[in-house]
């Protein structure tokens, strides 16, 4: 295990922002992530784990204890199928997810290609039920291997065990802390249809007369995301983000209603999208541009993304309290106009 000291956190995240990790270690196999775990111990360290930096925002301060970085390698097509016919990959949590849905495709195997180009690492998928135009994880992971904490030992979870719901697992709630993910296998669909139901995806393929295939399908996303700068490019300022910065809020009926009688007296529409509809979700995006939040705002530092309503970037010199300061902006307006509450997506971390 090689320790480091003072290594800059802000180049290893995609918004660019961040103090430095007191200590850093990037880990290659389970022996360097245990033995690192060690080390945090033996010092009374604070631990986090860092996968590929897209998903958070790193306070200006850094972190005062060990990052441990998993690096953990290797994407397994397992021979034959499983009991369901699916054919199964173990990936390790260090691979780039965009990699395995790639190697996914080439194989012509369906259920994570509307999950194109999503940046990070694999190990952060199951953490967040990561999810996009119609798909999330959670349909097609089979298991998760994780280091328990409690004790120490290797644990591979099955997919109910892993409790998924809406951008969240036992390792972003009920169990947050305790499991380092080493490793994941999905299991996909050979020959698989793509899944097309999120609007933005019927209106590329609008007219079409044949079926796309896995691989189009994969490109139209990619180009989606690239339209509305969610697509890693380097040089391009709409790209230096966490992602979406809030989840599409998820509402009971009565709040659905309150949120239609409120947009009425604005003489507006809540639009209506199927792929969001059948949790009762509303788009996060709309709220914020009709909060007085359009697409550009912001200062010189820190605003919105010019294609994306949902997109905190770094415009160049940004501060995580720049960052931090916005989204509070952005939270409290929307709560006052349509009385619902934002919740963040990336994980703030050092705050």
């Amino acid at each position: 295990m090689l320790l480091l000291e003072n290594i800059p956190l802000a180049p290893l995240t995609t918004i660019n922002i961040g103090g430095p990790a007191r200590y850093f270690v990037e880990a290659n196999n389970i022996g360097e992530v245990q033995e690192a775990v060690t080390f945090a111990r033996s010092r009374a360290l604070p631990l986090f784990v860092l996968g590929g930096g897209s998903n958070l925002v790193v306070a200006d301060a850094g972190w005062p204890g060990l990052v441990l970085k998993v690096s953990l390698l290797g994407i397994d097509q397992q021979a034959g199928n499983d009991d369901e016919g699916k054919v199964l990959f173990d990936v390790g949590a260090g691979e780039s997810w965009d990699k395995f849905v790639s190697r996914a495709i080439m194989a012509r195997c369906g259920g994570v290609e509307c999950l194109s180009g999503i940046p990070g690492s694999m190990g952060g998928t199951p953490v967040q039920n990561v999810g996009a135009y119609g798909q999330e994880v959670s349909e097609t992971i089979a298991s998760v291997q994780a280091l328990d904490l409690k004790d120490g030992q290797v644990r591979d979870l099955c997919r109910e065990a892993c409790e998924f719901g809406y951008r969240t697992s036992i390792f972003n709630t009920t169990e947050r802390g305790r499991f380092i993910v080493l490793r994941v296998t999905y299991a996909l669909t050979p020959d698989g249809k793509p899944h097309i139901s999120y609007s933005d995806l019927k209106r590329h393929f609008e007219g079409r007369e044949t079926t796309p295939n896995l691989a189009e399908t994969r490109e139209a996303v990619r180009h989606i995301r690239a339209l509305k700068g969610m697509l890693i490019v380097p040089g391009d300022p709409d790209c230096q983000s966490a992602g979406s910065f809030f989840k599409n809020p998820v509402l009971s009926e009565e709040e659905h209603e309150d949120l239609k009688r409120r947009a009425a007296s604005r003489r507006l529409t809540v639009p209506s999208y199927p792929a969001l509809e059948t949790r009762k979700k509303v788009s996060a995006a709309w709220l914020v541009e009709h909060s007085g939040f359009a697409k550009g705002f912001g200062s010189a530092r820190v605003g919105i993304s010019t294609r994306h309503a949902l997109a905190i970037v770094n415009r160049g010199g940004a501060t995580a309290a720049d960052v931090v300061a916005l989204k509070e902006q952005i939270q409290q307006r929307v709560h006052e106009i349509w009385g619902i509450p934002l919740e963040p997506e990336p994980v703030l971390v050092g705050f």
